[in-house]
């Protein structure tokens, strides 16, 4: 009953106003500036991300940046993450593929993968309800092409009340609809590295109040590191129509087909030696942590039993595969001098996800023991293994997504008040959201060795006493606690009222906002890592053969006639306060106060946290995790400077796993309850002058781990990966028909895990572009990333340095560089 009275208080604050009041026109939108490829008489793109009403940026009291098509076109990166990293505040982990990355903000815990506090949006809704998915990060389902208009992001501030389990701040990707015709094609290659791709895009008016808009890109390629196959393949294409009314408004139908792969650029030995506070890191001999990988056109393909305890084959060759179709309606009308927006999309993605992961790494002899090493696979079938070629005990991960469908819908509506000598606008609407998740996961335990040039293969170890492998296969599972043959089938309900109220009189502007998210959560799991008797092996003739071999004696199966249930429900209450006080047009400046929080996801299930009996939650405060934000902010600018200072506080607690490694370096996965804090500072600018032009942001960020439930040896340690200052600066200089300028991305040191003992060395990449206009239509671009080659390390896996000197790590790709030549008609 108080829920239903809480959910009817925010409908009417959201619809209602004092009686005397007299109605006004809305707030124009936010002047942002247009590219180059706008024209003069397009209307600029007003900043409507995680807000109520679009309004100009130094009325609003948000921390907010925008990149628009021609800035993305100039940063040198091809995946979402490595992009919005060039946003203050944003913390990103990845190598150059979408779907295998983690991505932070504001200090806010990076414990796993994917994006847990940050949401991605697509056109004003997520892409997936949950950004942290296991094995299906948002970032997945999301690619950058020539329809791409605007990236708007705002960190903190109102995003806690405007999207869902999205506290820390919202990234959108807006497309191009069709305001300006004309179009664009493009043909870009790797010019030391092989992938091709082509991309388009073309928008026009089809009648006076008829647009439409179409792009999208495919692509191929071995990609920039050695697989040995063609690891990238695939694209997209993106379609809308709007109908615009003569009063005012619009309604627009927009669809949208992803079928693409891409590698998981996993970690890769690399060489350490020093002291733990100074250590030197350097490429292994014949190996190259930048250009070489764990996949191998050798090692993609080993029998596993399916979610209905099939034997089938994996294929690791489609790496990170994303299918998405969707559509969607967008609307914006005027009801009795309301503004009402709506937003629709469906969405059915699927997919899958091929990882090899390395458990332990030491040389051969270790691994033969009193056995003897022959090659399974490849041109040295059946050859033995040299003592001093270096193997890992890998963890081949097969992940099926069955269905990541979603379902959202958002309506709002505004209006402007005369109240006394100022202006009221209400806001108030009603967010809604259907998520499965269908997803199965296999683990393989595998022998390899570790080669360059995609060359690794599958190795056999064999005794006196018989074959301890089969084809490379140790065992038909992970060897540990948990064996991670899984499989979920659950759905996610979100329910979310919201309203917001902002008075302005004069330069001032209070406001203060409100959202109830009530989650459903119901479903099924399979898997013998619930406990309750569930038997999760059988003896199974893998290979058909006719023998059953040590490795087919203990096969991971489901329990399929044993699922557990899924049924909880959970609520929660969000908020936010803001004042901005506008000095003059150039300057501004704003305090907010801001709680949210994020729902969990799968994460959950397989835990001490989950009942699969009853199907609910052990303890009803793991459904959710607050964030609590206080930020205070500046803004300035002029017609040739800007600048925007924010500082922020921020914490949260977080129930997780993560990845680490114990004392002897070996991988294992550990439970986590922290409670964290971070507070820093968030710079931006940017000025030009006549043909020169720089751009930069930077963020100091002093974060901590304030509580660890179960280590108290941890208290008070920096959280892992965690650097204290990172930036982005991109000076440029533009004369006649040649552009040329360069992108510096830099961070400071960190520490490897959250023990604090071994550092992982801060970088600075160096990534420049030329732009030569031929004429008018036609222009050639060269860009170079991280042209000077820097071993750039994104995550270490020892905790110290280890006594054999070597260790894993993901780094950032060497130096790639490619050409495009574009056409403008």
């Amino acid at each position: 009953m108080k829920r239903f009275s809480l959910i009817v208080s925010i409908s009417y604050l959201a619809l209602s106003a004092p009686a005397l009041a007299k109605a006004v026109s809305a707030d124009e939108p936010a002047n942002v500036a247009q590219s180059d490829e706008q024209s003069a008489n397009a209307k600029p793109k007003a900043f409507t991300t995680g807000v109520a009403k679009g309004r100009d940026m130094f009325d609003t009291a948000i921390s907010a940046s925008t990149l628009d098509d021609t800035d993305i076109q100039k940063i040198s990166a091809v995946s979402v993450a490595e992009i919005i990293g060039n946003i203050p505040g944003i913390r990103s982990e990845g190598s150059g593929t979408d779907g295998f990355s983690a991505i932070s903000i504001r200090g806010l815990p990076l414990a796993a993968d994917g994006a847990k506090f940050l949401q991605l949006q697509e056109d004003g809704l997520p892409v997936l309800e949950f950004g942290d998915i296991h094995f299906a990060s948002s970032d997945a389902f999301l690619r950058p092409d020539l329809s791409l208009s605007q990236i708007q992001t705002i960190r903190g501030g109102s995003a806690s009340t405007f999207a869902s389990n999205a506290p820390g701040g919202v990234v959108n990707f807006l497309s191009k609809t069709g305001e300006v015709e004309g179009g664009s094609i493009m043909a870009s290659a790797g010019l030391d590295h092989d992938r091709y791709r082509m991309d388009f895009n073309y928008g026009g008016r089809i009648a006076a109040d008829w647009r439409f808009n179409v792009g999208g890109f495919y692509r191929e390629g071995e990609g920039p590191r050695a697989v040995g196959f063609n690891a990238f393949k695939g694209g997209q294409i993106k379609a809308n129509l709007t109908r615009e009314f003569a009063g005012g408004g619009y309604i627009r139908l927009y669809g949208k087909y992803l079928n693409d792969r891409q590698p998981t650029y996993a970690m890769f030995p690399i060489g350490v030696t020093g002291t733990n506070g100074s250590p030197n890191y350097a490429n292994l001999p014949g190996l190259d942590v930048r250009r070489d990988s764990t996949m191998s056109q050798f090692n993609t393909s080993f029998p596993m039993l399916d979610q209905d305890n099939r034997v089938t084959t994996a294929s690791g060759r489609n790496g990170i595969r994303a299918v998405s179709s969707a559509v969607g309606l967008e609307a914006q009308f005027e009801v009795d001098e309301w503004s009402v927006t709506e937003r629709f999309r469906f969405s059915a993605n699927s997919g899958e996800f091929n990882q090899v992961a390395t458990m332990a790494i030491a040389p051969a002899n270790v691994f033969r023991g009193t056995g003897n090493l022959t090659y399974a696979n490849g041109p040295k079938t059946g050859q033995a293994v040299s003592a001093d070629t270096l193997m890992i005990l890998g963890l081949s991960i097969n992940a099926k997504l069955n269905d990541l469908g979603t379902v959202t819908n958002d309506v709002r509506a505004s209006r402007g008040w005369d109240v006394g000598s100022g202006t009221l606008t209400t806001s108030g609407g009603v967010y809604y959201s259907s998520q499965d998740i269908d997803m199965f996961w296999s683990f393989t335990t595998t022998v390899q060795d570790v080669a360059a040039n995609g060359a690794s293969s599958f190795v056999n170890i064999a005794t006196p006493d018989g074959a301890i492998t089969q084809n490379g296969v140790l065992a038909y599972t992970l060897q540990a606690p948990q064996n991670y043959h899984e499989r979920f089938d659950v759905n996610y309900r979100v329910i979310a009222p919201y309203a917001s109220l902002n008075y302005k009189l004069g330069k001032l502007a209070i406001g203060g906002s409100l959202r109830l998210d009530t989650g459903k959560v119901t479903g099924r799991l399979y898997g013998a890592d619930l406990g309750g008797g569930r038997n999760g092996y059988a003896v199974v003739d893998m290979n058909g053969d006719g023998v059953i071999q040590p490795t087919e004696r203990q096969v991971a199966t489901l329990p399929l006639s044993q699922p557990g249930n899924v049924n909880y429900d959970y609520d929660y209450l969000s908020y936010s306060l803001s004042a901005n006080y506008r000095f003059a047009d150039s300057l501004s400046t704003f305090v907010r106060y801001s709680r949210g929080a994020r729902a969990g996801a799968d994460r959950l299930f397989f835990s001490p946290s989950h009942d699969p009996i009853g199907g609910g939650l052990t303890d009803p405060k793991t459904a959710f995790g607050y964030v609590k934000q206080a930020e205070a902010g500046v803004k300035i600018r002029s017609s040739d400077f800007s600048a925007y200072a924010t500082g922020f506080w921020a914490s949260t607690s977080d129930r997780n796993f993560q990845i680490s490694t114990d004392a002897n370096g070996a991988s294992i996965v550990v439970p986590i309850d922290r409670s964290y804090t971070a507070k820093g500072v968030e710079l931006e600018g940017a000025w030009h002058n006549g043909p020169f032009s720089l751009t930069l942001n930077g963020t100091y960020t002093r974060a901590k781990i304030d509580k660890d439930v179960l280590d108290a040896t941890l208290n008070g340690n920096r959280p892992r990966h965690q650097a204290n200052f990172f930036f982005a600066a991109r000076p440029q200089l533009e004369s006649g028909a040649v552009t040329i300028g360069t992108l510096v991305n830099g961070t400071t040191s960190s520490f490897a895990q959250d023990g604090n003992m071994l550092k992982q060395p801060g970088y600075v990449i160096v990534s420049p572009y030329v732009q030569y206009r031929i004429d008018a239509r036609t222009r050639l671009s060269l860009n170079a990333f991280n042209v000077l080659d820097k071993i750039a390390l994104i995550s270490v896996s020892a905790p110290t340095v280890p006594a054999s000197g070597i260790t894993e790590a993901q780094a950032l790709n060497g130096r790639t560089i490619s050409a495009s030549l574009r056409f403008d008609f």
